[in-house]
């Protein structure tokens, strides 16, 4: 299975237009009724990411009608769709609003982002801003780019590697248990600068730009990862998890960093991770 170039502009034009029709209407526009929290009170679901979720899967299903659809809040109904992705012909993975608790707070931090697979490898992913309409595209073996809203496109490459006091990055904690939380904060000391978004989709955007040295997660859910790992290798970066492993489609545990070469990647594995 392929997918051609038409079919990339078709998935590109799938998520701007849930953008434009179910989240920008919503954004600092919800009600108490369109917040419900999932596992807790930092784990947000809205109206947006439901109704976005429901239109780009109403519309990849018209179009591909035997491939696998993974979206974040359809999971729960059926997580055996998740290690699938390791074998299926063709998957789209999708997550509506990633930054969902930023989007429920009325911060414009947030993104959709859209991973498309074959046969355990991921072949496109992108990453969209709804609020200001750039849209991160990246294909296996072509590159990664970003695309203004008025069409002005430039291909991305990640920073060039840094000794470790002039580093600007982030390793998301959140997901960890001690001691490995209080490690890892206390070893983020060590670089210039520390970014938390709390949204991938800004935090691979950061990272494949060259805007950020590098970026790192314990959890590993395919829909806040697929995409932006794609999009940092193809910018040039070296990904893998915490063990030196790629990491692959159907993954859910292992720890990633993402840095800009394997020495950099080494270096932050060490001395911020600590392993």
């Amino acid at each position: 299975m392929t997918i051609s170039d038409k079919d990339i502009l078709f998935l590109g034009d799938c998520v701007r237009e849930a953008a434009r029709a179910e989240i920008m209407p919503r954004f600092r526009n919800l009600g108490d009724a369109d917040v419900s929290e999932k596992t807790s009170a930092i784990d947000l679901v809205t109206q947006a990411d439901l109704l976005a979720e429901h239109r780009i899967t109403v519309a990849l299903r018209e179009r591909f009608p035997a491939a696998l659809i993974v979206g974040e809040e359809a999971y729960d109904a059926d997580r055996s769709v998740v290690p699938a992705l390791a074998d299926a012909e063709l998957a789209f993975v999708i997550d509506p609003v990633d930054g969902t608790f930023n989007f429920a707070a009325g911060l414009p931090v947030f993104g959709t982002m859209l991973a498309v697979t074959v046969r355990g490898e991921t072949v496109a992913g992108i990453i969209h801003d709804p609020v200001l309409g750039d849209t991160v595209t990246a294909i296996r073996g072509a590159g990664a780019f970003l695309t203004r809203r008025d069409g002005q496109s430039t291909k991305l490459k990640v920073a060039e590697p840094a000794s470790l006091n002039q580093m600007v990055g982030g390793l998301s904690w959140s997901h960890m248990d001690e001691p490995d939380r209080a490690r890892i904060c206390a070893n983020m000391a060590k670089i210039r600068m520390t970014f938390a978004f709390n949204c991938s989709a800004y935090e691979y955007w950061m990272v494949a730009s060259g805007k950020m040295h590098f970026i790192g997660h314990a959890k590993l859910m395919p829909w806040d990862h697929l995409a932006g790992v794609l999009a940092h290798q193809e910018a040039g970066g070296h990904t893998a998890k915490f063990d030196g492993t790629p990491y692959r489609p159907g993954e859910t545990t292992g720890g990633i960093i993402s840095a800009p070469d394997r020495e950099s990647w080494q270096l932050i594995r060490r001395e911020i991770v600590g392993i």
